[in-house]
């Protein structure tokens, strides 16, 4: 009997699951989408056996890697993998497809399942995400939703998805509403490579015959950059211009930032970082409002001032085809409106 097949990352989709072998903080790092962790040697192992190579010898770190190797998979294949069935196919990846992956590989061969290890590691994933994410977007027709803060882009992205359409949602992938105060509560931001790897997996899912929806986004999300070709190609894309009465955008502004609604300290703090913009003054203003609850007022303050002049600017500067988008007005914040916009805009997808 043969051993594992070598696999590329072209060959991704031909297995039901996808393993990684690399320690937690490796995983954390980034990995495959839809990868589970089995780490053949914990952090704490994968230090201690570096530190014996480096110190005692190779002989002594490979004795004990060995043996600690051993015990993980053992573990895992109990807790993990016996009720897989014999027409499973896994695929093993470690850093660059060596010694971790091929232990691990090796046993799942042995019980008689169809394993495959992944040639080259995640090395070879990395660079192949790299090459991608510099082609791919311009493969798609991208269809931008441009609009004020709280006009409703992120609802309506998503009430175009429940219709059925290819949306990419970049703030989802991010963790993160792309602004000053868009830090989601209890939900860190990815790694930079992270993101990269989930954006990537986004488009090689979309059909190319289809267009994609994306919501109009600068170059930094939070913390996190977006890729240079994917941006450089929502900026030259058709563009869908969401607009909103103040009365919605306050609504929806007041549902999509609620935490801060319950958590005045954590939005003062916040606020703190617009003083280079807003001075001591405006910003002592906007604590007081919050201090006192009047959401409403605090809410425009924040849009006339802050949000919208900025927004007005970049967009304009950077997505050219915005004087001739297609423009929709929302008449309310509920579900059926958003249903409506969304339908809108799938029946002229072919018109743009």
């Amino acid at each position: 009997m043969r051993g594992p097949a070598t696999a590329t990352v072209a060959h991704l989709p031909d297995f039901d699951e996808v393993i990684d072998v690399r320690s937690e903080d490796e995983f954390t790092e980034d990995h495959v989408p839809g990868a589970i962790s089995c780490p053949v040697l914990d952090n704490t192992e994968r230090a201690r056996v570096g530190t014996i190579y480096k110190q005692r010898s190779a002989f002594e770190a490979k004795k004990i890697g060995a043996a600690l190797v051993s015990a993980n998979i053992a573990r895992h294949l109990n807790e993990r993998f016996l009720d897989r069935p014999r027409e499973w196919r896994p695929l093993v990846y470690c850093w660059r497809g060596g010694n971790r992956s091929d232990a691990f590989a090796h046993v799942l061969h042995q019980v008689g399942w169809r394993v495959g290890r992944l040639d080259g590691g995640y090395r070879a994933y990395r660079r192949a995400v790299i090459a991608d994410l510099e082609r791919l977007p311009r493969r798609f027709r991208l269809r931008v939703l441009c609009g004020l803060t709280g006009s409703g882009k992120s609802r309506l992205l998503r009430a175009i998805q429940d219709a059925g359409g290819q949306v990419l949602d970049l703030e989802v992938l991010a963790a993160h509403r792309g602004s000053v105060l868009g830090e989601l509560p209890d939900a860190p931001q990815p790694t930079q490579k992270m993101f990269e790897s989930l954006v990537w997996a986004a488009l090689r899912g979309f059909d190319r015959k289809r267009p994609v929806y994306v919501e109009a986004e600068s170059r930094r999300i939070g913390m996190l950059r977006v890729p240079e070709a994917l941006i450089e190609a929502m900026w030259a894309a058709d563009c869908i211009l969401l607009e909103a009465p103040d009365a919605a955008r306050v609504e929806l502004l007041k549902r999509e930032y609620a935490h801060f609604l319950e958590q005045t300290g954590a939005l003062a703090r916040r606020l703190e970082l617009l003083l280079p913009l807003h001075g001591h003054a405006i910003i002592g203003k906007w604590k007081e409002l919050a201090a006192a609850r009047r959401w409403d007022k605090l809410i425009v303050e924040l849009l006339v001032r802050h949000y919208d002049p900025a927004y007005i600017r970049s967009t304009g500067k950077h997505y050219t085809a915005l004087p001739r988008a297609l423009k929709l007005a929302l008449g309310s914040a509920d579900a059926a409106a958003f249903a409506a916009l969304a339908r809108r805009c799938q029946d002229t997808e072919n018109t743009s």
